[in-house]
């Protein structure tokens, strides 16, 4: 997927609204229920209320419950390798990360020093199943949505680099568009960009149909079940 998929109008509509709007209007785009390419389970977000990240994904595999068996010029040159990997385009971009620990994760990869350096390389935010550290310290507007907080980064090391990765039951693969907030996070098909849009602004009126109403002060049941057939009319 190349990184001129996605305009400046299209990006700023994404970083606008929260990941279940884009988990909706995705099946609004593709016409039926039951898209599936979404995180399972509850996840945490170090900043629930910073816009949600929006990017390429830069995907790589971590391991930290163990020392690594590998010599440390290996480990070395490949940690360089992720940083020069994290650094390129295209972007925007997500850092999402699968510690291979899971369910046991104990080193917390994302802290102070890495979400700082992501920053600095552009990137808008990390994704991973792993944990993360340092509250308080972490780059101001870089989320960070993962699977636990700890205190300790344990043994961690990179294991792999633009890998195909598991997040929370969502298969991700280098490059694949991502969309991720307090929420979890979603991978938008390449076959929905050229409408999501469109398909976003078709289910933003239809919700109104329904919001509109119920804020009023005159609202009952009989101007739900008025504004209920409008909205069921309507939606995918």
């Amino acid at each position: 997927m190349a990184h001129e998929l996605i305009d400046s109008e299209l990006l700023a509509l994404l970083r606008s609204v929260d990941t279940p709007t884009v988990c909706n209007a995705i099946e609004v785009a593709q016409g039926k229920r039951g898209f599936s390419q979404f995180t399972r389970g509850t996840m945490i977000c170090s900043a629930p209320q910073t816009p949600p990240m929006v990017g390429f994904a830069k995907t790589a595999k971590i391991a930290a419950l163990n020392p690594p068996t590998e010599s440390q010029e290996v480990i070395q040159r490949r940690r360089m390798d992720y940083y020069r990997y994290m650094s390129e385009a295209p972007r925007p971009a997500v850092a999402v990360i699968e510690d291979i620990d899971y369910p046991d994760c104990i080193g917390a990869y994302w802290g102070e020093i890495n979400t700082k350096v992501h920053k600095g390389f552009g990137i808008s935010g990390a994704l991973t199943n792993g944990v993360f550290r340092d509250l308080g310290d972490l780059a101001k507007d870089f989320p960070v949505v993962g699977g636990s907080i700890g205190p300790s980064h344990g043994f961690v090391h990179v294991r792999e680099i633009a890998t195909e990765v598991n997040i929370f039951g969502l298969r991700i693969t280098p490059n694949e568009l991502i969309h991720a907030d307090q929420h979890g996070a979603v991978v938008i098909p390449s076959s929905v960009i050229n409408t999501l849009q469109d398909a976003i602004q078709k289910l933003l009126k239809a919700e109104g149909m329904i919001l509109e109403p119920a804020s009023k002060k005159d609202f009952n049941f009989d101007a739900f079940k008025d504004a209920w057939e409008k909205f069921e009319k309507s939606r995918t």
